[in-house]
Parts: structure tokens; C-alpha cells; sequence
């Protein structure tokens, strides 16, 4: 039942949000909520089976963003792209600096706490190279927190987006054919089966994201995804998230909280100074170009980016190539300087 409680407390979270006019209210709302339920002790469980469900619908929103005329504007997605590894570095160093130097981390949980990305990657990795698990999948649980309540509120002050998915036309789920909904339930839950056994790093979003990209770009359909399902799939990685810090003393949570307020200070700084940069030299809406480099999560920045009414494709893309990058270069960049570091 703790499930249950999660996804009520959120839901308050939500509706509290939105009757307040929080930035990004689906999301945001039951994150704080369930992260201070969680801190308080209440009997809240992360609704993983859920998730698991809502994770290849995520994919084929994802997908729906893809058309044949996002490839118009395929050398600003290239020069956009040159960028990602010169943020990973900037993100990363200054994230190791806080964990190391501020927190007093040890050099290998300090090391993969700083990942800008690739969460269950750099906690398993980490672990099994001697870091402490908790204090890493902590750090990086705050990151996205953090990066998610800094963007909203970002939009909110800045741009003046409120993110409550009205931002773009609301689409119900009467405005889809059964012929609609059969081939896009065929991407997720073939996407979902096939995802793993390619071993692509967040398959279950990654592999329904392809097939369903694929039938748009065919022309097969055009449906954007339901309005409603995309404030559910909100709610839930909210209360996920949220659920992260179940169990974990109030000390130490709050203390990993203000590290990762510096650490995420720092990658978005280096985030916002990519953006730019790639804004100016491109002529991409700055919005549009922050979105792309902030280090959050891909299933909370996709959702982010569909509340904002960007282009999802662009935006995803991107940040699956800097998971890619993260989870490719992170284990050999430690491997080398762990080597150095003997001599």
C-alpha cells in the first residue's frame, strides 16, 4: 500500500501545485511533496511497477516528436551536438570539485556522484568500483531534483512559462483512432521487449522512442501524445523521484541536498553558458537551447520538454547522446586516471 500513499500524496502535490500556479505543477508538485513525506517518515513506497508501465509510453511521446521536418534544421542539431562534450567536462570538474573538496567525499563516490547523467549507471559502476551506492545514487537523486525545481523556476521567472502543459494545444484521448492507438502500444511494448536486448542505456524510453519515431517519420500517424498522459506520466516520475530519500537520515539527506544545491549550481552555470553559445551561434530560441543542456534526468527533462511545448525531438536526441557520452567515457576516464594516480 505504500505505493498507494506515494501516488496520493503526490496527486496533492499536483493538485496543490496547480491551484497555486507552481511552475511545472505535475511534476514539481509531488516531488516536493513525497521528498518531504519521505524525509518525515511516512510510510510512502516509489511506485516502481507504474513507472515501469509509464516508461515506454514516455518513449513513444519521445517518438512523436519526430517528423520529416526537424531534419531541416539537422547542422543547428550538429552544432548543438559539438558542444555536449565540452559541457560533460565543465559539468563534471565542477561537480567533483563540491563532492571532493566541499563534501569530503572519497575520491571514487566523489567521482561518480559527479556524472552529469546515466544515474543507475554511475551508481552501479561506482559501487563496484569501491564507492559508497547511497551517497552516489544520493547525489545524483539531488541532482535531478534540483535540475528539474531550478529549470521550472527558471521558465517561471525568466520566460515567464508557467509549464502547465498548456503551453501547447491539449490534446484528449477521444482525439485518437483505435487504428492510433494499436501501432502506438505496438512501439511501446515491442519497443520495450527489444530496447533491453539491444542493451540501450534507458531502454525502456529509448527503445519505444525509436519504433515510435519511426512511424511518424513514415507518416504511418501524427498524433501528439494526450495531455492527460502526459500529467500522469508527471505525477509519477514526481513521486519517484521523491521516493529516492526513503530511509535515509534527515541529516544526511539535507546535507546531500546542499551539496548537490552547489554542485548543481556549477553544471548549470556550465549549462546555461553552452546554451549560449549555441544560441547566438545558431539562432535556436535560448529556452529551447537550455532545455537541451540541462543535466537532468531524460524521462524528467522529455517531460519538461513536452510541458514547454518545445521540440522534443531535438531536445531528447541530445540528451541521449549525453547519457551515451557519460556512460561510454565515465569508466574509462576512471580507469585512467585511477592508473596515473599509481605513479
Amino acid at each position: 500500500m505504500g505505493h498507494v500513499t506515494a501516488l496520493s500524496i503526490g496527486l496533492a502535490g499536483a493538485l496543490i501545485a496547480v491551484g497555486i500556479g507552481f511552475p511545472l505543477p505535475w511534476m514539481l508538485g509531488p516531488m516536493v511533496l513525497v521528498t518531504l513525506a519521505a524525509i518525515g517518515g511516512a510510510p510512502v513506497k516509489a511506485p516502481l511497477q507504474i513507472r515501469k508501465v509509464i516508461m515506454p509510453i514516455l518513449g513513444v511521446m519521445l517518438g512523436s516528436g519526430f517528423h520529416p521536418e526537424a531534419f531541416e534544421q539537422i547542422a543547428q542539431w550538429a552544432e548543438t551536438i559539438a558542444y555536449i562534450p565540452l559541457f560533460v567536462v565543465m559539468a563534471f570538474s565542477s561537480a567533483f570539485a563540491v563532492y571532493r573538496f566541499i563534501g569530503r567525499f572519497d575520491p571514487i563516490t566523489a567521482y561518480f556522484s559527479s556524472a552529469p547523467g546515466g544515474l543507475n549507471d554511475m551508481m552501479l559502476i561506482g559501487a563496484e568500483a569501491g564507492g559508497i551506492e547511497l551517497r552516489i545514487a544520493l547525489a545524483h537523486a539531488s541532482r535531478v531534483l534540483m535540475v528539474v525545481s531550478s529549470m521550472s523556476f527558471i521558465f517561471w521567472y525568466f520566460f515567464d512559462v508557467h509549464s502547465t502543459g498548456q503551453s501547447t494545444q491539449s490534446v484528449g484521448f477521444a482525439d485518437l483512432s483505435q487504428q492510433e492507438y494499436a501501432l502506438l502500444i505496438s512501439c511501446a511494448v515491442v519497443g520495450a521487449f527489444v530496447g533491453p536486448k539491444l542493451r540501450l542505456p534507458a531502454a525502456q524510453v529509448i527503445g519505444p522512442m525509436i519504433l515510435s519515431s519511426l512511424v511518424h517519420l513514415a507518416g504511418l500517424t501524427q498524433s501528439a501524445p494526450p495531455t492527460a498522459a502526459v500529467n500522469i506520466a508527471q505525477l509519477v516520475m514526481g513521486t519517484v523521484v521523491g521516493c529516492r530519500f526513503l530511509s535515509v537520515p534527515i541529516s544526511e539527506i539535507w546535507r546531500d541536498i546542499g551539496l548537490a544545491i552547489i554542485a548543481t549550481t556549477g553544471m548549470m552555470f556550465a549549462a546555461c553558458l553552452c546554451a549560449i553559445l549555441v544560441s547566438q551561434q545558431t539562432g535556436i530560441d535560448i529556452k529551447q537551447t537550455l532545455l537541451t543542456f540541462a543535466p537532468g534526468g531524460l524521462p524528467e527533462m522529455s517531460l519538461l520538454t513536452l510541458a514547454m511545448g518545445a521540440d522534443i525531438a531535438f531536445v531528447a536526441t541530445a540528451h541521449i547522446i549525453r547519457i551515451l557520452l557519460v556512460i561510454a567515457a565515465a569508466p574509462i576516464m576512471f580507469r585512467t586516471l585511477k592508473i596515473r594516480s599509481r605513479y
